[in-house]
């Protein structure tokens, strides 16, 4: 009976899979389709920005005004669209054995500078003797540094963002903690959601793009927010047996 039950779900758990990967095939291609001629219209209101730059009537200024709006606009939606097709894209990962420590520094490495001009510490707890897991390298820095934009973008009056490797019974894990603007409960309920963002120019797909990149490595990511006081991200990754060995 339980034999049977296993197999049904297997079964469905295959139809839901196929669903999905052909659901995602054809966004990605409308995406595409869409992205395309967008980029044929922001071109073109760029050409007719430069042709109106100079323009002294009322007249040529209001239309001029009119066009920046529709040229911001068009790159807005091109953005939305490249992080969309990051999101949707499927594809099987690449993985190699790899240190979480070295991904986790290459990108704070990165954000340094950007730091510095905040007036944001970084502070770095890397465990040294952190055993190596499975990775995509490429699709792991991506989600690290969504988290770490995110952490930055929370202090822009400065503070501290604190980094920690440690081990866990079943695996390794980063925490991630900023003492930054934190989140409000409905914020921290719905940060998860496709395209749900309390930011003017952002897409909401950072944080839904990371979740679905770590639970990919087989791991999981959860958070604890208090709203004015900071955010603290969890992400607890598998180490498998022949790696810890």
């Amino acid at each position: 009976m339980v034999d049977r039950e296993l197999e049904i779900w297997q079964e469905r758990t295959q139809q839901l899979q196929s669903q999905y990967s052909e659901l995602a095939q054809i966004s990605g291609s409308l995406a595409h389709e869409i992205k395309n001629p967008l980029s044929v219209i922001r071109m073109n209101m760029e050409l007719v920005e430069e042709d109106l730059v100079d323009a002294e009537s009322p007249r040529e200024r209001r239309v001029w005004t009119k066009i920046q709006t529709v040229h911001d606009q068009c790159v807005r939606l091109e953005r939305l669209l490249n992080d969309f097709l990051k999101f949707a894209k499927l594809r099987d990962l690449d993985l190699s054995v790899g240190s979480l420590n070295k991904q986790i520094t290459t990108v704070l490495d990165m954000y340094e500078a950007q730091a510095r001009s905040q007036n944001v510490e970084i502070v770095r707890y890397m465990d040294p003797e952190l055993p190596a897991m499975r990775m995509d390298v490429e699709t792991l820095q991506a989600a690290l540094a969504n988290l770490v934009k995110n952490a930055l973008e929370s202090m822009p009056n400065g503070g501290e963002l604190t980094v920690r490797t440690h081990l866990t019974p079943s695996g390794i894990a980063m925490n991630l903690i900023d003492t930054g603007c934190g989140m409000s409960e409905d914020t921290a309920l719905n940060m998860f959601t496709a395209f749900y963002t309390t930011k003017p120019a952002g897409s909401g797909l950072g944080l839904p793009m990371a979740r679905k990149v770590v639970s990919a490595h087989g791991g999981r990511i959860g958070v604890e927010s208090e709203e004015g006081h900071g955010t603290k991200f969890t992400l607890e990754f598998p180490t498998p047996a022949r790696i810890q060995e």
